[in-house]
């Protein structure tokens, strides 16, 4: 009976913390700290960290070095594109190429929000005054550019962060090539740029992502007018 209870875990007590490879507890200790960054910054304490990971506060120590190492890996983790490119791989190349642009918009959203979360929270707790704050750009959806004459992108720069991204959003327009005007990979480029330039500001002015979509597509004119501007 006592080992049933044992097993169960007795009520009020921490579990111990399940065998687990030291990337393992790591991935597991920043998944639990994440959102408390988000709404603290580098307020939150380990022991609250701790408490959402179900484990012992020395268990952090064990894996991270101090609590500037468990933020940095926050950040890094926000950084990563990993649940944008799901997204966009789950997004079904039977709509129309406005749907699938759409939804692709809406996840790119997600991700930078997700991201600016993490980074002001961090920066308005004074964890990243006098450094240099990340970047959206090296989020996984900027634009990139490649210096030299390299024929692949440099390791660790904002050009490879944004390749696979880039080639996702490329397979949504793929299927709709023979009737563009540009080839996929350009309109995915630039689908990018202005999907990242537009949701910092575009949400406060009520820009919704539908609209972004249509003037990326169809441009600024609306159809009955478009033709007599021409014209003029």
């Amino acid at each position: 009976m006592a080992e049933a209870v044992e097993a169960a875990g007795a009520p009020g007590r921490r579990r111990r913390a399940p065998g687990m490879s030291a990337d393992e507890r790591r991935a597991m200790i920043v998944t639990a700290a994440l959102p408390l960054v988000a709404e603290y910054g580098a307020a939150v304490t380990t022991a609250k960290v701790a408490r959402a990971a179900g484990i012992g506060e020395a268990t952090i120590f064990r894996v991270f070095e101090d609590k500037d190492a468990l933020l940095a890996a926050c950040v890094a983790e926000a950084l990563r594109p990993d649940a944008l490119l799901t997204s966009l791989a789950a997004i079904s190349l039977g709509q129309p190429l406005a749907d699938r642009l759409t939804e692709a918009l809406e996840a790119m959203r997600e991700h930078l929000s997700r991201i600016g979360a993490v980074i002001g929270a961090l920066h308005a707790t004074g964890q990243l005054r006098g450094r240099e704050t990340p970047k959206s750009g090296d989020s996984g959806t900027g634009p990139g550019v490649r210096t030299g004459a390299s024929a692949g992108p440099v390791p660790g720069s904002r050009e490879e962060a944004m390749a696979a991204p880039l080639a996702a959003v490329t397979a949504l327009i793929e299927p709709d090539r023979d009737r563009l005007r540009t080839a996929p990979e350009t309109l995915a480029r630039v689908f990018l740029t202005l999907g990242q330039a537009a949701t910092s500001s575009g949400e406060k002015e009520g820009i919704g992502a539908r609209e972004l979509v249509e003037i990326f597509l169809y441009g600024a004119f609306d159809a009955g007018r478009g033709a007599e501007t021409r014209k003029g």
